[in-house]
């Protein structure tokens, strides 16, 4: 068989060696089981010409390739559309913060990982604590600015979910200045979610959720959290001249594109409804099965947590991810703050037939890739980015072999090796996969948890 792409005679000696952690633009991948949107390709082949897919097909007899991919899942890289994860990582306990730098790289460990290679971290516009490490204007602005640092020249694509609390004039006046200052610079699309977790409504509908989240995180007793929430509702509620400002400021933003715009927690048909007049682009965690359905219903995108998935319902009384993706109501998984979460849930849900494989890893692939507006990456198809992820499917939770991230074109290590990708092997790369780099606290040819 001639895929077209075997055609260019014997390889040159590659100029230097190369790690699975560190692939060429040019390479190519074989004996893998290729999940491609529609179907899995037993056998297959992938080639990669300048850091894009040029070709996903079976794989000719007789044809030897870069790295042996000993038939395992070769998938798209993981996309994490919402990611606390980082604040975690800050403060790993209490009175322990690290510095943001070092987190970040430790954090970006975790994600490769998982076979994440694009990755928003959220970014709270808003005055807050209570959580762990405090929400504020000053530490949104640190990890915006970190984030920016570090961009597309690590192990991750990272980018910042920008999240705005409605109720909060410090946050929105914060948001504002970011919005006015990035102007154009931002890398498009630029991602903003807009919430509000007042207990009595939204996520903690049911606000006896939110008094027991006290009881467990602060060790305050019940009437110490009764008390808490019913001023805490007493203050929100005064500020509702200030959710209808930022509503209505956000939905300019998102009408004249200049930001796409997801709806966090929305409870109702009414709420989506509302976001679509608001120009609202994607309903994020919905609490009911009915603003899942009238997010399906208007052909709005909807995201489900990982975490949710593999308990099997919601944390605090809501929705089921599972019954949503098993209506077929679901657009994406996000990791909220567990990125090993992101693959296992979804192949749980393929495990359990509430999903066709293809469609599974969809949720955390493609459909991730449609919500953030990327259309560049997240399926095994010719043209997009090669970022690429090895797996065994595992019983009963899937391991992460190895994560092949397209190659930036400044990367002089991938730019020196010149043909190998069009000849015979240059040896199985998978025994070098942990070597990607210096990374504190990765692990990027190890499991996922």
């Amino acid at each position: 068989m001639n895929t077209g792409l075997m055609s260019r005679g014997p390889a040159e000696a590659p100029a230097q060696g190369w790690t699975l952690g560190g692939p060429p633009r040019d390479y190519v991948l074989g004996h893998v089981r290729a999940v491609l949107p529609d179907r899995v390709l037993d056998d297959a082949l992938v080639a990669v010409r300048d850091g894009r897919i040029a070709e996903v097909a079976p794989h000719p007899a007789g044809v030897e390739a870069d790295v042996d991919g000993q038939g395992m899942l070769c998938l798209p890289g993981l996309v994490d559309v919402h990611s606390d994860g980082l604040e975690k990582e800050l403060l790993p306990r209490p009175g322990a913060e690290l510095p943001l730098e070092f987190a970040l790289l430790s954090f970006e460990g975790k994600l490769r990982a998982a076979g994440v290679t694009t990755a928003y971290h959220g970014a709270a516009f808003e005055e807050s604590g209570g959580r762990g490490m405090p929400r504020t204007l000053e530490n949104a602005r640190r990890i915006c600015a970190a984030v920016a640092s570090r961009g597309d020249n690590g192990l991750v694509d990272h980018r910042i979910l920008h999240r705005l609390d409605v109720r909060c004039p410090e946050g929105l006046a914060g948001l504002r200045q970011r919005l006015e200052r990035i102007g154009g610079a931002e890398r498009e699309p630029v991602l903003v979610s807009h919430e509000d977790h007042t207990p009595g409504q939204g996520q903690y509908a049911d606000r006896g959720y939110y008094e027991r989240y006290l009881v467990g995180t602060r060790g305050v007793t019940e009437d110490k959290a009764r008390a808490y929430v019913d001023r805490l509702i007493e203050d929100r509620d005064g500020r509702l001249d200030v959710r209808e400002e930022a509503l209505h400021w956000l939905g300019e933003q998102a009408r004249a594109d200049r930001i796409r715009l997801l709806g966090h927690d929305p409870s109702s048909a009414e709420e989506i409804e509302e976001l679509r007049m608001r120009g609202g682009a994607v309903a994020e965690f919905p609490t009911t099965a009915a603003a899942a359905e009238a997010a399906y219903e208007h052909g709005m995108p909807t995201v489900m947590g990982a975490p949710n998935v593999l308990r099997g319902h919601s944390h605090n009384g809501n929705a089921s991810g599972r019954e949503l993706v098993g209506r077929g109501l679901v657009t994406a998984l996000a990791s909220d703050y567990l990125p090993s979460g992101l693959l296992s849930a979804a192949l749980l849900l393929a495990e359990e037939g509430l999903a066709p494989l293809p469609a599974a890893v969809g949720l955390v692939t493609g459909g991730a890739a449609d919500v953030a507006g990327l259309p560049d990456r997240g399926r095994l198809a010719a043209g997009l980015r090669a970022d690429l992820v090895l797996a065994e499917p595992g019983r009963p939770w899937p391991v992460v072999a190895a994560v092949l991230r397209a190659a930036s074109e400044a990367d002089p290590v991938s730019n020196s090796v010149s043909g190998s990708a069009w000849g015979s092997a240059s040896g199985s790369a998978l025994g070098s996969a942990s070597d990607s780099g210096a990374n504190p606290g990765a692990n990027p040819g190890g499991d996922a948890a």
